[in-house]
């Protein structure tokens, strides 16, 4: 199989969907890996590494999307990459299609099947090939919001972790899975006063059985929310449902409940956003202020360490990746539910429940649609 990886081209976008040391396993299975020329630049990786691992550099995206049967990608390909996806061609990338009509729609009329990383599922009901890239955005969140809270950024002037005498800063995280344990570990590391809230009782026990003191673990209300989001200085975005929407938990009425200068960071943003005021941002232009808050939104957080995030989705997709391209995706999915999870797209059909229900589309059943010609 011919295995293509192009240059991310997503604002700001400094990942690569293809790591050498990937490539180098692709190509000792016997397959052949066609990786666009810079395409590993942005997270430290030299045409010359994937020369030496095996794979063949090639000039433009425009020829790896018309050689390959399966591209990998980190991000959901954009208009122009739409255009190049072709019936019987294998995606194996992010998606997050549920906030996301036109691309959805553009899928669907290229015939491609696309695989998603974030439905991918395992046995313990997480979503591995997601969980390293929330990792990061987890750890990430308090350390780009401490900076939109400095006053020259246009923050209330607080320093999360206080100084003798002055208390340190207040951060509320909603959501305590991946994002949000991450998150709530370097904010409270960085000294700051911290409430995690989440509806799953087992999860909060399992918060407070490991963390204990270091953080406040509080079931999550309407009520709740309200109150905490009064006193905080930071907010933390990171709710997710698995493919779907994100909910919207925090509405602009109440922003002017809030701390003027306090900071919202939503980590759900991929998904839509869990804040009623939320807009995708990029790096180079990540905040804006709504009614006196301010709001911390890119989509692609990830990128902004690319070399520690290539490295860690690489390890988490290469047994899918392999699997894909010794099997054929037809027979890796029947064989590996969890593989079938992430089937999003398939032949002009949606296949994944949420993106459906989200964007009012019928769907076809991941299942049917592996044995359907």
């Amino acid at each position: 199989m011919k295995i293509g990886c192009p240059k991310e081209i997503k604002p700001q976008e400094f990942r690569v969907g293809l790591t050498p040391n990937a490539a180098r396993e692709v190509v000792a299975h016997g397959h052949q890996v066609l990786v666009e020329t810079g395409a590993g630049l942005g997270a430290g990786f030299a045409d010359a590494d994937y020369v030496a691992a095996g794979a063949r550099i090639v000039p433009t995206a425009e020829e790896v999307f018309a050689a390959a049967d399966l591209i990998v990608k980190v991000k959901e390909p954009q208009a122009i990459e739409r255009k190049r996806l072709r019936e019987g061609q294998v995606l194996f990338t992010y998606l997050h299609l549920a906030p996301d009509p036109d691309q959805t729609r553009d899928l669907l009329e290229s015939g491609v099947t696309a695989i998603a990383y974030e439905t991918v599922t395992d046995d313990r009901g997480g979503l591995p090939l997601l969980a390293p890239m929330s990792e990061v955005a987890g750890r990430l969140a308090p350390q780009v919001g401490a900076w939109s809270l400095q006053k020259a950024n246009g923050g209330r002037g607080v320093l999360l972790g206080g100084v003798p005498g002055v208390a340190p800063g207040r951060v509320v995280v909603l959501g305590g899975g991946v994002v949000g344990t991450h998150a709530a570990k370097v904010a409270a590391g960085m000294g700051a006063d911290v409430t995690v809230l989440d509806r799953s009782l087992p999860r909060l026990r399992y918060l407070d059985d490991v963390f204990g003191r270091d953080f406040n673990a509080v079931y999550s209300t309407a009520g709740n929310t309200a109150d905490l989001i009064a006193e905080a200085d930071m907010v933390i975005g990171a709710v997710l449902i698995p493919g779907a929407a994100a909910p919207k938990l925090i509405s602009r009425a109440q922003l002017a409940t809030m701390k003027p200068g306090a900071v919202l960071v939503d980590v759900a943003i991929d998904q839509g956003g869990c804040f009623e005021t939320s807009h995708a941002t990029t790096h180079q232009d990540p905040v804006y202020e709504v009614d006196g808050i301010l709001h911390y939104c890119v989509a692609n957080m990830p990128g902004a360490v690319a070399r520690t995030s290539t490295l860690a989705l690489g390890n988490a997709t290469l047994p899918f990746l392999l699997a894909l391209a010794d099997k054929g995706w037809r027979q890796a999915c029947a064989d590996d539910r969890h593989l079938l999870a992430g089937l999003n797209v398939h032949a002009g059909h949606l296949t994944y429940g949420a993106v459906g229900a989200a964007l009012g589309i019928a769907v076809l059943d991941a299942a049917q649609a592996v044995r359907k010609p």
